[in-house]
């Protein structure tokens, strides 16, 4: 269970408290250790050192480590003391962040079917000199990926709902498979755009 929870995801927020990146609870307690960071309470937003931080007792209920001598509250949020630019973070391209970016959807004829129906497709078909990116995979039902085959989308008829491009970073690309609901306070509606699901 502690590694569960040194594992959960944290919102890193530059010194404008503007998001720049999800770290681990292991990492953003090192960053409060050292004094690079504080954590931010979601509900009133007050700012907590080490030291404060510590004395807090976790609730019943709420996520919490065994350190030596006391429980420990699971950080959701920090805020970075000395950052204040925005990093260019860049989306890994991934068969789970191309899940992510197309929504789970076929990009041919709009249907969910629910990922184990779902392929990845190349546009330009490797057979053709395509690669393995983001502007040339999509998401297939597995009937519109077999309907297209080896063939671009002009070739086959099948036009594409949208034109494949490299996401932008957001929170939601970092962490494995949870919202964290207390980070709504944190991001502007563009951030969740991104949809999770199994």
């Amino acid at each position: 269970m502690a590694a569960t929870m040194l594992n959960r995801p944290t919102l890193v927020l530059n010194r404008s408290w503007q998001p720049v990146g999800v770290a681990p609870v292991s990492r953003s307690l090192v960053l409060l250790w050292n004094d690079n960071a504080r954590v931010v309470d979601p509900h009133d937003y007050q700012m907590y050192s080490w030291a404060d931080w510590a004395r807090l007792i976790p609730s019943a209920g709420e996520p919490w480590i065994q350190a030596v001598r006391s429980r420990l509250r699971v950080p959701e949020v920090v805020v970075l003391t000395h950052y204040d630019r925005l990093p260019l973070n860049t989306v890994a391209f991934s068969r789970r962040n191309l899940y992510r970016r197309d929504r789970y959807t076929c990009q041919y004829c709009g249907s969910r079917p629910g990922s184990k129906e779902l392929t990845v497709d190349h546009v330009l078909p490797r057979a053709q000199g395509g690669s393995s990116t983001w502007e040339n995979c999509v998401l297939a039902c597995v009937a519109c990926n077999n309907r297209k085959a080896a063939r671009t989308p002009q070739q086959a008829g099948m036009p594409l709902l949208k034109v494949p491009v490299r996401p932008h970073w957001r929170p939601l690309y970092a962490t494995r498979d949870s919202r964290v609901c207390s980070w709504s306070r944190f991001l502007s509606e563009a951030y969740w755009s991104v949809e999770l699901e199994e």
